[in-house]
């Protein structure tokens, strides 16, 4: 899961983003922040980031970069651990998830 995260971050953002990870007590329950510096992904794709064969770019293809299976894998091995996932993100901001 923090696999593909780190991936899409050096894949598809500037050599210097920066990524931070960290985790947050509360309640009874313990969130994980993953975010980045980068590019962001576009608000109008950011809704479905999660569903299969999404990408953020659409020039991207099985031969340039990725299947657009990645966060949606993700998102299923989240939630079969009990969990959920979401992503903040603005368009050269990077993105939080």
């Amino acid at each position: 899961m923090f696999q593909n995260l780190v991936a899409n971050t050096v894949q598809y953002n500037l050599k210097d983003t920066k990524v931070r990870m960290r985790l947050c007590e509360q309640g009874d329950e313990i969130v994980i922040v993953f975010e980045d510096n980068g590019i962001g992904i576009p608000a109008t794709i950011a809704k479905d980031i999660f569903h299969p064969f999404v990408r953020a770019d659409s020039a991207r293809n099985s031969q340039t970069g990725g299947t657009g299976l990645g966060l949606a894998i993700v998102e299923k091995i989240i939630v079969a651990h009990g969990g959920n996932i979401s992503l903040k993100t603005e368009e050269n901001f990077g993105c939080k998830f």
